[in-house]
């Protein structure tokens, strides 16, 4: 589970999805794709919300519960409202997270402590369920820290949703490590173009304002010039990167090649990109071979672009978008 790798990326994660016994059933939930594949990379930092509230193992069952305009978290069998006392701890647990220099985190879903989103919410009295809910641990996590790559478990099935979440997870990690080094405005733009199609793959729109604030860095505050090209650049990046924009950045690269290429190779290049745009080829074919020539032809400003290896290989998260 690489819990006590120290070099790997430290990510936070709901314990049962590890495989540790702390449902309310003293069962567990584990994912092998975290713990085998992402284990090799991640290291992790497991909470248990209701463990380490007290409730222990087993324990009766907790559910969110409409109260008027309230939802709140209750105890049913023993008629215990421990909203308050839940929102207290977590508080006090995220900030106590702060220091474990977290570059993501992973929930468990439909969990009245963990869910992200359509967290089952029962009724004040009658009449049927709403998934509207979201988990009273959850929603301290994002208020401690709101820039944060965050995602559910049952997501990550999605491969597209898999993939964004673990580019945004590295994003996080590089920027993070820029801001932990006495970083100059040379460095913020060095950052900026090595992340130019990465962007613009996932929103053009923040590649542009985030360009706009770069070459206006020298009008603002450091600290604010700072939280204002996180804040945007991981909200950027949680757009999904399409077969279109996808496409685009492709078409881009290869006219670093156009002069290089003879007609049947460039045109096999073309082709090749047609392809995946037509959903016949996944990402990775186009992006192989541009890698290739990008070696071949020693393009040194495609080979600092971050879009072409933007996580582990070994993941092959490109063979399946």
């Amino acid at each position: 589970m690489a819990e006590t790798n120290d070099t790997a990326i430290r990510i936070g994660i709901s314990a049962c999805l590890l495989g540790k016994k702390v449902r309310y059933d003293g069962g567990h939930k584990q994912d092998r794709f975290l713990t085998e594949t992402l284990g090799q990379h991640f290291s992790w930092a497991p909470v248990c919300p209701e463990v380490e509230f007290g409730l222990g193992i087993p324990r009766p069952t907790i559910r969110l519960q409409r109260r008027g305009e309230d939802i709140r978290v209750v105890m049913p069998s023993e008629q215990r409202d421990i909203t308050k006392g839940m929102q207290t701890w977590s508080r006090r647990r995220t900030n106590e997270l702060a220091g474990e220099e977290l570059c993501g985190f992973v929930l468990k879903n439909r969990s009245p402590s963990c869910g992200m989103e359509r967290v089952k919410v029962h009724p004040e009295k009658q009449g049927p369920s709403r998934k509207d809910g979201r988990g009273v641990f959850d929603e301290a996590l994002f208020n401690q820290f709101p820039n944060l790559p965050i995602e559910e478990e049952g997501r990550l099935c999605d491969p597209r949703l898999r993939e964004n979440w673990i580019t945004r997870v590295f994003a996080y990690h590089r920027v993070v490590r820029l801001w932990q080094s006495r970083w100059t405005l040379g460095e913020l733009v060095a950052f900026h173009t090595a992340h130019k199609y990465l962007l613009l793959a996932h929103s053009p729109q923040t590649y542009r304002d985030l360009g706009r604030l770069v070459a206006a860095a020298k009008k603002h505050p450091r600290n604010e010039l700072k939280a204002t090209y996180e804040r945007e650049l991981m909200d950027g990046l949680k757009k999904i990167a399409t077969a279109a924009k996808n496409t685009n950045v492709l078409q881009h690269m290869a006219g670093y090649f156009k002069k290089q290429l003879d007609g049947p190779s460039r045109q096999e290049l073309l082709s090749v990109i047609t392809d995946y745009r037509q959903g016949l080829v996944p990402l990775v074919v186009p992006l192989t071979l541009i890698a290739h020539y990008v070696r071949i032809f020693d393009v040194e400003y495609l080979k600092g672009q971050v879009y072409l290896n933007p996580h582990p290989k070994e993941l092959a998260l490109r063979n399946h978008v």
